[in-house]
């Protein structure tokens, strides 16, 4: 038989059951307090000793590493608020309103949506410095560069554009860790939390937005410079402590084992996992490891582009794109960059304390998410959090457009407490589903030889629209007033039919799982009923021999089978020989 049919035969069914903690041994079982034994292959060691999936070695990765969504939720919160302080406008604004200095549209979004062209460059330039030098060492530099960006920002008295440059490479830091560290987790984490660890990203995002808030509103009245320069400052002390705490933390053994570090990779495994380096799980996870490194060296060198022309990879890597577009098109950023200037519009008092309780409330519910990230999949999960969130949007358009008095809204106090309720509902949907699952998925669609790349251009997608967003909001908002609520609600409703159409279930599988079903064109809508056989080596995209460009075998649309197309250097008859042909997957 030869090796096309192989593949169609072992890899064509989709029949099963779903993937749970009963059927699926793999899958964590809460009642075994976090350790579990899974199903062995033949062949393998006998160490059967159990996994012990949460221990300290992990609860310290977790709180390292997902500081890197810390600073840039913590930067994200804090300017909401400057923009309100009265000292920061009397030094930055560069208009005069009815209730004394103002900014100006421009001057605003300028100073916001700096911070989003930096991360949008430092997500593209992250990738090739992570895959040269290592996950840590980029990391450390990273936190390095958000360092600098906070000390030019603090030291000014009088000039704008120091406080926006200052945000620009402040920017550069947030967007190399945006893609570091949901890599670094992925990489790194047991299988079996790897979703609710990568998780951790977005829920460390919203607690630095809750902590920017709260600090705001204990210096909002100094009404001198400290009043935005104690903020400021107390960002510098969270990349300190990331750069030094991920010194003490092991590489990743992904790209360990990619520059020769092999004993030093199969250690790594074993500790995530709790286990001796000669237990059966560590050494499955070497052996898929080493599998994609020879195919990837045999198949010689592959350049960028490859994140469109490799197996399958144009499907995926527009996916990671417009899922993460459509994550900032929620419209969350709506309310966490100008969420205090909003809600002083309705009508409030204070408006910095409705911002603290939203920011509460996005961080209190993000817990949720790692409940629900890993015990009702990710589609469900993205499907019932659009819903939910274009049904906030809706009421939250309407009220503001129909209802409210603009003019004088404290005419009309009901229609204010509709919306800060709303806005509230939304951020519970928002922080449960569509905040943390993103970078879950993103970090798990790609297969290894190209993920820090493709990771890269979807990160660079969602700074993209930050920016966009950030910088527009203003002129937007001055045109169709609260209507704008009516296009981040058809967004939500888009955001359910891609998810529905597209993205493939990946809870309680391995990154390898994944990326084969991908490569299969199994049915997302299907996908969560689909498992791999049992004891036969997956067909990824790491495995398979490209030839340079990654062009050469693709899926026949609607056969359900692999046919072979023209690649140069492998002569007629040969085309199925695994000893005489280079190979590519599934476009």
């Amino acid at each position: 038989m030869n090796i096309i049919s192989r593949f169609q035969k072992r890899f064509s069914s989709t029949e099963t059951t779903p993937r749970n903690s009963v059927d699926n041994p793999h899958v964590v079982n809460p009642a075994t307090n976090g350790s579990y034994k899974g199903k062995r292959d033949v062949g393998e060691s006998t160490s059967d000793e159990a996994i012990r999936i949460f221990r300290p070695r992990i609860l310290a990765m977790v709180l390292v590493v997902s500081l890197g969504g810390l600073i840039f939720g913590y930067d994200t919160g804090q300017i909401s608020g400057f923009l309100e302080m009265d000292d920061f406008l009397r030094r930055f604004s560069d208009t005069t309103g009815e209730d004394g200095p103002a900014f100006s549209n421009v001057r605003s979004g300028t100073i916001v949506g700096l911070l989003s062209i930096g991360t949008l460059l430092g997500a593209i330039i992250a990738a090739p410095i992570a895959d040269k030098f290592g996950r840590r060492i980029s990391i450390v530099f990273w936190n390095i560069i958000f360092c600098v960006g906070v000390i030019v920002q603090i030291q000014t008295s009088t000039r704008w554009y120091d406080i926006a440059i200052g945000r620009w490479v402040a920017g550069l830091g947030v967007g190399g860790l945006s893609v570091l560290t949901p890599m670094y987790q992925s990489e790194t984490a047991p299988r079996q939390i790897r979703g609710a660890l990568v998780s951790c990203y977005q829920l460390f995002i919203t607690l630095g937005i809750f902590i920017a808030y709260c600090i705001n509103f204990g210096t909002e009245v100094r009404g001198d410079s400290s009043e935005w320069r104690i903020p400021m400052g107390v960002g510098f002390i969270f990349p300190v402590i990331m750069a030094v705490g991920i010194c003490f933390l092991r590489e990743s053994p992904r790209w360990d084992y990619r520059h020769g570090k092999i004993d030093r990779a199969r250690a790594t495994v074993a500790k995530s996992y709790g286990v001796s380096e000669d237990h059966w799980e560590v050494q499955r996870e070497i052996r898929e490891i080493k599998a994609k490194l020879d195919a990837e060296n045999v198949g010689g060198a592959h350049p960028w582009y490859e994140v469109f022309t490799g197996p399958r990879m144009a499907y995926r890597t527009a996916l990671g794109i417009t899922l993460q577009a459509l994550q900032q098109l929620t419209g969350a950023n709506f309310f966490f960059y100008y969420g205090t200037t909003i809600f002083t519009a309705t009508g409030i008092n204070n408006s910095f304390v409705t911002s603290m309780i939203l920011g509460g409330i996005n961080f209190g519910t993000t817990f949720l998410a790692l409940y629900v990230v890993e015990h009702f999949g990710r589609r469900k999960s993205l499907m019932t959090g659009g819903l939910w969130m274009f049904m906030c949007f809706m009421v939250f358009a309407s009220v503001g457009h129909f209802s409210l008095d603009r003019v004088t809204p404290q005419n009309t106090p009901t229609a204010g407490t509709v919306m800060i309720v709303f806005a509230a509902l939304f951020i519970f949907g928002y922080a449960a589903t569509w905040g943390p699952i993103i970078w879950c998925i993103t970090g798990e669609i790609y297969p290894s030889r190209y993920r820090a790349k493709a990771m890269g251009l979807s990160t660079a997608s969602n700074w993209t629209w930050n920016f966009l967003i950030s910088f527009f909001t203003p002129f937007i908002t001055a045109k169709i007033d609260y209507r704008y609520g009516y296009v981040f609600a058809a967004c939500n409703l888009a955001g359910v039919l891609v998810t529905y159409f597209f993205v493939c279930e990946s809870q309680g599988r391995t990154l390898e799982e994944t990326d084969t079903m991908y490569i299969l064109h199994v049915k997302p809508w299907e996908s969560s009923k689909w498992t791999p056989p049992e004891n036969e080596d997956l067909v990824t995209a790491d495995d398979l021999n490209l030839t340079s460009g990654a062009r050469g075998i693709r899926k026949t649309e609607g056969q359900g089978e692999l046919r072979k197309e023209s690649v140069p250097g492998i002569e007629p008859g040969q085309e199925h020989d695994p000893e005489k042909a280079d190979m590519s997957g599934a476009r």
